[in-house]
Order: C-alpha cells, then sequence, then structure tokens
C-alpha cells in the first residue's frame, strides 16, 4: 500500500476544471517530484490533497484512509505538512516564535523546544537568526524557516510547492540540499518545482502534468532523456537538437 495514493481525482476553480482524472501515488520515504507548465495543476494537487481546495470528484487516500474533503485541520493532524508557495512566515514573530507555534501536537514546552533544536541542526543558519522578527529575514531565510516550520509537525508527508521561487541560484542549492536531507527524518515529499533539474536531481520518480492530466511519469533519468518530455515540459532542447548543433 502507498503512503499516499489519488485516483481519477478531479478539481475545478468555479466552472474552470483544474485536474482532470489525476493518478498517481507516492511511496513511504520517497521523494516525488510533480512538474509541468505553469497552470498544469500541480499546485493544485497539493492543495487538494492538503484539505486547502475540496477536490470534485475522486479519491485521495493517506496510509490507507480516506482523506478527500477533509478541513487542513484534520489533514495536519493526520500526518501531512503543506508548505506553499510564497513562503507565508509569520513576519513580526521572531524565528524561534515562527517555529514553536507551527506544531500540531499539544505537547510539552520543553519537548517543542527539543524539536526546535532539531530544525536549528538541520538548518544551521537559522539558529544564528532564532531571535530575529520574521521581516527582517532574507527571501532565503524566510524559505528555510518555512520549510523548518513544515518539519516541525512531524509529518508522515510533507508537501512543498516551489521552494526555489525567487530566490538566488546560490540559495536555491542550499534549499535543495537540505530538502535532500529532509528524507533522514524518514518523511516523504511531494515537491512541486519549476526547476526541473533540480528537482529531477534529487526525486526518485517523477510526474509530468499538462492542463490538469498525467502526461508520462518515470524514474528521473527517463524523463530528463524523454525528448519529447525535455521539449515541451522541461525547458530542454530536444537531443536531436543538441546534437544537431554541435
Amino acid at each position: 500500500m502507498s503512503l499516499l495514493e489519488l485516483s481519477g481525482l478531479t478539481a475545478a476553480y468555479g466552472a474552470v476544471a483544474a485536474l482532470s482524472g489525476l493518478d498517481l501515488a507516492v511511496e513511504e520515504g520517497e521523494i516525488v517530484t510533480l512538474l509541468g507548465a505553469n497552470g498544469a495543476g500541480k499546485s493544485t494537487t497539493l492543495r487538494c490533497i492538503s484539505g486547502l481546495l475540496p477536490p470534485t470528484g475522486g479519491e485521495i487516500r493517506f496510509a490507507g484512509a480516506a482523506i478527500a474533503g477533509l478541513s487542513a485541520e484534520r489533514v495536519v493532524r493526520l500526518g501531512i505538512a503543506h508548505v506553499p508557495e510564497g513562503r507565508r512566515i509569520f513576519p513580526r514573530m521572531t524565528v524561534r516564535e515562527n517555529l514553536l507555534g507551527a506544531s500540531n501536537r499539544r505537547s510539552a514546552r520543553a519537548a517543542l523546544a527539543r524539536d526546535a533544536e532539531e530544525m536549528f541542526a538541520l538548518f544551521p543558519d537559522l539558529e544564528r537568526f532564532a531571535d530575529t522578527l520574521g521581516w527582517m529575514l532574507s527571501g532565503g531565510q524566510q524559505q528555510m524557516v518555512a520549510l523548518a516550520r513544515g518539519l516541525m509537525a512531524r509529518p508522515r508527508l510533507l508537501l512543498l510547492d516551489e521552494p526555489s521561487l525567487g530566490l538566488a541560484p546560490l540559495i536555491v542549492q542550499q534549499v535543495f540540499r537540505i530538502i535532500a536531507r529532509i528524507r533522514e527524518t524518514r518523511t516523504t515529499v511531494l515537491l512541486v518545482e519549476q526547476n526541473a533539474r533540480l528537482a529531477l536531481a534529487i526525486a526518485d520518480r517523477g510526474y509530468v502534468l499538462e492542463t490538469g492530466r498525467l502526461v508520462v511519469a518515470g524514474k528521473p533519468d527517463a524523463l530528463w532523456n524523454n525528448e519529447d518530455v525535455r521539449a515541451a515540459y522541461l525547458g530542454g532542447k530536444r537531443l536531436s537538437e543538441e546534437s544537431g548543433a554541435r
């Protein structure tokens, strides 16, 4: 049984269809990436899983239980954390306060403090800014806080939406190194990312979407070396074009 299974999932924004019969699965411990052009339905998929957007049809199963249509609060309690596009940390709270306020567990203060220290170990750059207000952080630092906040809930499944958006190239590399390390926390990751090369470099498998439908799925090497996929969805040239250019 897969940790996450979507079967025939459909979703819409008003009269506009966003997902049309989407099927995918994520196994425990994997990093799986969703790729595709803008408007392909990637972020919508995450919103349906996390309860932010009720699907119009199909099934979502997490650890064997049907979760389609549950509230976002219930989905979090089941073990799914969603780090949305744009970071959205609390700007007038310190880094430490952002982390301590993110847990969905009614744990003792000491336990939460230990969890925060674990996050500082995973994100060493944040410890220096533990008492800094969110609005004073750089975009890269805010993204680190957003990732750490998601992990404070100790989710089984972490949904990441465009973690590299708006970041400088060196910071993007750092963010992706941390995402790869998240696997060591026994957290499964479903990643939406426009930077296909970096996403496929850390993923176990990938799905390519187009206008709410699954186009192709496979291992990273197979997707990257598929001429049609690279040309249409991953921003690359066909291999035949590259060969002709040499």
